[in-house]
């Protein structure tokens, strides 16, 4: 490893972090605005290993050129539990239509994903006065457990963002132990479980310019081209069971 350290990427080794090689993902029309891209954690707890892992997700993000916000989940009512105009409802719901991609980093709690993991994806509609906020958007999926490797979290969230609508991205990571993973300063340890970490990251970043300018045509659809558009408003407002 390089012995150039990056301030802020102290387990990182420079010399092969490459920058993203915008122009060889965008038409030359194409925005050329950082990608923006929003991070959810599933645990409120005060030392909270998915909470460390997101923030270690957002600043390889952010050295790869991304604008990253964090959404802080305490506070957050359970679904239906509220109005949706909640202020922490308002805030998710504005984060996701300002955000081209989203990380979803959750624990494994009961061979799951946690409740707050969950709560935040329910709390996201499906449409918005007919307009999907989540299709066509980039997702990466990470998570952390206690115990030995397991990949239930990172499914789930899979299916999830299928269910939204959202361009799953191939790679993912699942740390295993975590409390043995990050050490006294937070930091994530130099590993192959970090290397994964990165590489995930970096993937997040290239997709997303890859196909956000591509969102509206690659999700034009036939069955929808054929209704009119009060049939679509109708069927995609349909009232939440």
């Amino acid at each position: 490893m390089s012995t150039n350290r990056l301030p802020d990427l102290p387990n990182i080794d420079p010399v092969q972090l490459h920058p993203i090689n915008v122009d060889a993902l965008v038409a030359p029309g194409d925005p050329r605005h950082p990608p923006r891209l929003l991070v959810l954690y599933g645990s409120v707890r005060p030392r909270s290993f998915s909470r460390l892992l997101s923030e270690e997700a957002a600043r390889l993000l952010r050295w790869y050129g991304a604008e990253v916000r964090t959404f802080d989940p305490s506070g957050l009512p359970l679904p239906d539990d509220a109005d949706a105009a909640h202020p922490k409802v308002q805030t998710l719901r504005e984060l996701t239509q300002w955000a081209e991609g989203m990380l979803w980093v959750s624990p494994e709690r009961h061979g799951a994903m946690t409740a707050i993991m969950k709560a935040q994806i329910d709390w996201i509609p499906l449409a918005l006065g007919g307009v999907r906020p989540t299709q066509g958007k980039t997702l990466a999926v990470m998570e952390v457990s206690g115990g030995s490797q397991s990949f239930n979290a990172v499914n789930q969230m899979r299916i999830l963002g299928r269910w939204m609508r959202m361009l799953t991205l191939p790679n993912q990571s699942s740390i295993p132990k975590a409390f043995t993973e990050f050490d006294d300063h937070d930091r994530l340890k130099p590993s192959p479980l970090y290397l994964r970490v990165v590489d995930v990251c970096e993937e997040l970043v290239k997709f997303t310019w890859l196909t956000r300018s591509r969102t509206a045509y690659l999700s034009d659809r036939y069955s929808e081209r054929v209704e009119t558009a009060e049939a679509v408003s109708r069927r995609v407002n349909q009232p939440q069971l």
